[in-house]
């Protein structure tokens, strides 16, 4: 995948390398192309921050394997399908890693240490039967890999663990926090 891919893209070319590695992976890939892209997805919104200058292609792809191995263990994947949901599991995870093992390969520990927080977030919030606070997380854990890092994403998710009833409006508000670095 070229470094600056056309934005949306990251789940098609998610695909493409599940299919050149084959096995396991590559038979829960349903026949047809994968759905277009979410030019709204926590990927896309990574990949469209300064932090993921002149990589913004390589940022979406990794980006889009642990949001779609989220999804395998908390929703509906919009990529893989498996009907055995121990296999989804093991499928998200393998997602999870293959990500994160792509952000160690460039060198970017803040947005692997970001991305952990973001799964680990985001579950707790599953767990305490609140899906929106997860996906605030996620988009504001996506914002962050983008734009780096603020205090109030910081104190938005000491909220989180916390289970503060006003963590999803302190994630939402992080996630729009105009005083970020660039």
């Amino acid at each position: 995948m070229s470094s600056e891919a056309e934005a949306g893209s990251g789940l098609s070319e998610l695909a493409k390398l599940l299919r050149e590695e084959g096995g396991l992976m590559a038979e829960l890939l349903p026949s047809s192309p994968p759905p277009a892209g979410d030019p709204g997805s926590p990927a896309a919104l990574a990949a469209s921050g300064p932090r993921a200058d002149g990589r913004r292609g390589e940022y979406e792809l990794l980006i889009e394997a642990i949001y779609e191995g989220y999804l395998l263990h908390y929703g509906e994947p919009r990529l893989l399908s498996s009907h055995d949901p121990d296999l989804g599991l093991l499928a998200g995870d393998r997602l999870y890693a293959l990500g994160l093992a792509r952000l160690v390969e460039i060198g970017d520990t803040f947005a692997v240490s970001e991305l952990a927080d973001t799964i680990s977030l985001s579950a707790l919030a599953q767990g305490a039967g609140a899906p929106d606070l997860a996906q605030e997380v996620w988009t504001a854990g996506a914002r962050t890999v983008g734009w780096g890092p603020s205090e109030a994403h910081e104190r938005a998710k000491k909220l989180v663990v916390a289970g503060a009833p006003d963590a999803i409006e302190a994630m939402r508000t992080s996630a729009h926090d105009a005083s970020r670095t660039h």
